[in-house]
C-alpha cells in the first residue's frame, strides 16, 4: 500500500481555483454533493462541463464580489451544472432563468451595486485565503477511490477530477513507517480536494505487529500495545486537525501483513482497542487497514468479543480484482455490514488519467458516517499512580505476571477483615458510570475478590474471579457516582475464597 508513486508525462495545465461551499444554501445541498459525482455533461457548444467550479470577477470600475456573493454563485452553478440546465454562450456560461426563480435560499446577502460575470477560464488561487475545515472524511461515500504514497500535486488531482473514474484518494497524515515525504499535503490542499468534490481516506501507518517484518513494531505485551494504540490514535487525531480533517471523519490505522499467532493477534487486538476507544475520545471514527489474512481476519474473529473494542470501519486488502466489498472467507458478510468496508481490490497499477500517470492501488468504498463518536469522559487510575491509590503494608509488589497494567500490580492473602486497597479519582459530574477492572490471571489468585465501588446509595461490592479473563478490562458493571474527589473503588481482602487477591488498574468512563 505504502508504495512511492510515479508521475510520468504531465501535461502543462492552470492550476484552479477550488470554491468554498456556501453553507447557506441548504436546500440544495444533495444537488451539490452529486454536482461532484456525476458524469461529465456536455452543454450544447459541446464543450464539458465537469472541473473546477467558475471564479466571479467584476466589471471595470465596480466593487470585487462579496466572499457570501462567491460561494452564492458556485453553488448556483454547481447545482445547475448537476441538472444539466447550463448553456454556453462565447464562453459565457448562463443558467436558465426559470430554474433559478426556483430555488429557495437561506440567508444570501448580496451586497448592493455588485456586477457579477461568471467566468469560464478559472483564475490563480490566492496565497491569502485560509483553507476552512472540512466535513467528515471519507464520509457517506460509494464509489471507486484510489492511494498512493504521496498525495499528489494539484495538477494531477485536477487532471484525475475531471477524467477518472475515482472519487476519493487515500493520503497518510501520519506515522513513524510512512516511506514517503509529503510535500502537497497541507491544510489548503486538504481544503482544495474537497471543495473540488474528492472525498478523502486519512490513513496513520505506524506501528507495526510485534511478529511482522516491518517497523516501528507495537509491544508484544497487550497492556503496553495498547497504551501505543491510544499514543497513535492521539497522534492521528493531531494530525487530523491541522490539516482540517474535521471530527467524526474515519481515520485508518494501516497495519501491514504479518504471520499471525495468538500472541501477536492479542497485541494487535489490544492495540487496536486502544486506538479506537481513543479515537472515539477524541471524537473521530476508528478505521484499520491490513490484509485479508491477517489483520482482517483477526478482528473479524473478534467482532464479538467483549474484551476488545470493536472498529467502526474496515479497509480489507484482497487484490482479487473484484470492484465491491466484499472479503471472501477472511470476514463474515454479517460483520462490518452497514457500509463499514473498503476494498482494496488491486495493487501497484498504473494509469493515466488526464495525460497524467501516477501508480496506485485501487479500492472500492461503500462507508458512511453511522454516528459521532461520543466525547466520553474517562479515567484510568494504576496500582502505581502517585495520589491515586492506597494500601497498607499488608499489600505486596510484583511484576511476576505479564498480564499485568503498567509496571505492576499489588498482592496480598485474604484475612477475615476489612484491609481495602482504594482507587482515588476525581468525578466531574454526578452521573452513570461504568467501572471496569483490570489484573493478570493466574490459579493461585482468588477466585472471589470483591471489588467495593462507592456509589451515591453507599458502597457496593462485585465478586470477580481472579483466576480468568486476565489481561484486559472486564466490566463490573454501571454505578452512580458522586462528583468530586475521593476514593472511588476499593479492592478488599474479606473474601470466603482461596487465592491471592491482586489489585492492578481501575478505569472509570461516563456512560
Amino acid at each position: 500500500m505504502d508504495v512511492p508513486a510515479q508521475t510520468i508525462g504531465v501535461e502543462p495545465s492552470r492550476r484552479a481555483t477550488p470554491a468554498s461551499r456556501y453553507r447557506g444554501v441548504r436546500s440544495r445541498r444533495r444537488h451539490v454533493r452529486a454536482a461532484c459525482q456525476l458524469p461529465r455533461v456536455r452543454h450544447q457548444s459541446g464543450r464539458e462541463l465537469r472541473g473546477p467550479a467558475p471564479q466571479l470577477t467584476s466589471a471595470p470600475g465596480r466593487r470585487r464580489p462579496s466572499i457570501a456573493t462567491h460561494r452564492f454563485v458556485v453553488e448556483i452553478f454547481r447545482t445547475a451544472r448537476s441538472q444539466a440546465i447550463i448553456s454556453s454562450d462565447g464562453g459565457n456560461v448562463r443558467v436558465t432563468a426559470g430554474w433559478l426563480a426556483s430555488l429557495t435560499v437561506a440567508a444570501v446577502i448580496v451586497a448592493p451595486a455588485e456586477s457579477i460575470a461568471v467566468a469560464a477560464t478559472p483564475t490563480q488561487a490566492s496565497t491569502a485565503v485560509v483553507p476552512l475545515a472540512t466535513g467528515p472524511q471519507p464520509g457517506t461515500f460509494t464509489g471507486r477511490g484510489f492511494d498512493t504514497c504521496a498525495a499528489p500535486s494539484q495538477t494531477t488531482m485536477n487532471a484525475w477530477r475531471t477524467s477518472s473514474p475515482y472519487g476519493a484518494v487515500g493520503i497518510y497524515i501520519s506515522g513513524a513507517s510512512r516511506s514517503c515525504s509529503q510535500p502537497n499535503l497541507t491544510a489548503s490542499w486538504v481544503a482544495n480536494q474537497t471543495s473540488n468534490g474528492w472525498r478523502l481516506i486519512p490513513i496513520e501507518l505506524g506501528y507495526q505487529a510485534p511478529c511482522g517484518t516491518r517497523t516501528p513494531k507495537m509491544s508484544a505485551d497487550p497492556t503496553t500495545a495498547r497504551s501505543q494504540g491510544v499514543s497513535a490514535a492521539n497522534s492521528a487525531a493531531n494530525a487530523a486537525q491541522a490539516l482540517g480533517i474535521g471530527t467524526a471523519s474515519t481515520i485508518y490505522n494501516d497495519i501491514e501483513q504479518y504471520p499471525s499467532n495468538a500472541s501477536c493477534r492479542a497485541a494487535v487486538l489490544s492495540f487496536l482497542s486502544g486506538w479506537t476507544e481513543q479515537l472515539h475520545v477524541r471524537g473521530y471514527l476508528a478505521g484499520m487497514y491490513s490484509s485479508g489474512s491477517s489483520g482482517i481476519k483477526d478482528v473479524c474473529e473478534a467482532y464479538d468479543n467483549p474484551s476488545y473494542a470493536r472498529l467502526d470501519q474496515i479497509w480489507i486488502a484482497w487484490w482479487n480484482g473484484v470492484a465491491d466489498t466484499d472479503a471472501g472467507s477472511y470476514c463474515a458478510d454479517a460483520y462490518y455490514a452497514d457500509q463499514q468496508r473498503v476494498h482494496q481490490y488491486a495493487g501497484e497499477v498504473t494509469e493515466t488519467w488526464g495525460g497524467v500517470t501516477m501508480k496506485i492501488d485501487r479500492n472500492y468504498l461503500d462507508v458512511r458516517v453511522t454516528q459521532t463518536p461520543p466525547q466520553q469522559w474517562t479515567t484510568t487510575i494504576d496500582n502505581s499512580a502517585s495520589g491515586g491509590f492506597t494500601a497498607s503494608t499488608a499489600w505486596g509488589t510484583s511484576a511476576y505476571s505479564g498480564q499485568r497494567f503498567g509496571t505492576d500490580y499489588r498482592f496480598t492473602s485474604p484475612v477475615s477483615s476489612s484491609d481495602v486497597a482504594w482507587f482515588r479519582s476525581t468525578i466531574p459530574a454526578t452521573g452513570s458510570y461504568e467501572i471496569s477492572v483490570w489484573y493478570p490471571a493466574d490459579p493461585g489468585y482468588n477466585n472471589q475478590t470483591p471489588y467495593l465501588v462507592e456509589t451515591t446509595t453507599g458502597s457496593r461490592s462485585v465478586s470477580v474471579n481472579q483466576r480468568v479473563n486476565g489481561g484486559r478490562w472486564v466490566s463490573i458493571g454501571v454505578f452512580t457516582l458522586a462528583a468530586g474527589t475521593g476514593n472511588k473503588v476499593g479492592v478488599s481482602r474479606w473474601t470466603s475464597g482461596t487465592g491471592l487477591v491482586v489489585a492492578d488498574a481501575v478505569r472509570i468512563t461516563r456512560v
